[in-house]
């Protein structure tokens, strides 16, 4: 099985991304199932209904997300009758939604995707390091195939996820940054592990947003609007290979594409 997670989608540049190259590159890669973060997709802050819808239709199977999950409140009722858009699972109890969904590949083969949210430098929330073995005994029930999207500042509690689920799930991939690591790799014990897939959207930014306004916090101090940038739009992700019966991860490659690499792409699909 191959599984491609898209790291961060960014506004109207990273859903196009999606909208014209996600069909080439599921192409290319054999893939089964896609999973996407998609809590930046609607202006760079939070994610309403039609987008979900949208990104649903264009082919994204799983969406997960992380701290900007409720920064539109429209998202509230879609996030509790959609269970394939996902929140950190490490919310307090009686948040709605859900942190985890058994999905399952065209051809019936159940993949559980699960989202947990860091600590450090981030919103207070129930440890997510606790929680994910929580989700992962449940999920296990479906299938031995589990995709770990871990949503989190710093590096350190990244790689620390990874080592604590090595051998326990096919893979744990971080988001929230924006900026693609290179460090993928299998862990020992078979679990593929990215510190962050980076950023589906505009790259001539400041992590998906206008330059300007960004700059301006920095060089004044001073309160500043941020809005998404529109330049040089680049799909960020990763593809994981994987051993069906055992759920062990076989390889992990990163992708990075531009529009026009994706849309070459999909014309040849």
């Amino acid at each position: 099985m191959n599984i491609l997670f898209i790291g961060d989608i960014v506004g109207r540049p990273g859903r196009e991304l999606v909208r014209r190259g996600l069909k080439g590159l599921v192409a290319l890669h054999g893939i089964d199932l896609v999973v996407a973060n998609a809590e930046n997709s609607a202006a760079g802050f939070g994610v309403t209904r039609d987008i979900g819808e949208d990104l649903l239709k264009w082919g994204v199977d799983v969406m997960t997300s992380g701290n900007h999950i409720w920064d539109k409140k429209e998202v509230i009722p879609y996030i509790t009758a959609e269970p394939r858009l996902l929140r950190p699972a490490n919310y307090p109890p009686g948040t709605p939604g859900r942190g985890s969904y058994v999905a399952h590949t065209k051809d019936g083969r159940a993949v559980g995707v699960i989202n947990v949210m860091g600590r450090v430098y981030m919103h207070g929330m129930d440890d997510p390091f606790a929680v994910v073995l929580q989700e992962i005994e449940a999920v296990r029930a479906w299938t031995p195939i589990i995709f770990v999207d871990f949503h989190a500042e710093a590096t350190s509690e990244k790689s620390a996820m990874g080592w604590h689920l090595d051998g326990k799930v096919t893979a744990v991939v971080g988001t929230h940054t924006h900026v693609q690591t290179a460090d993928e790799r299998v862990l020992p014990n078979g679990t593929a592990y990215l510190t962050d897939a980076g950023m589906t959207g505009p790259h001539d930014s400041i992590i998906g947003m206008d330059k300007d306004g960004s700059l301006a916090r920095f060089l004044t101090a001073m309160p500043s609007r941020f809005e998404p940038a529109t330049a040089n739009p680049r799909l960020n992700g990763a593809v994981i290979q994987v051993d069906d019966a055992t759920g062990r991860a076989l390889g992990i490659t990163r992708v990075s594409l531009s529009m026009t690499e994706l849309e070459e792409l999909s014309l040849s699909a």
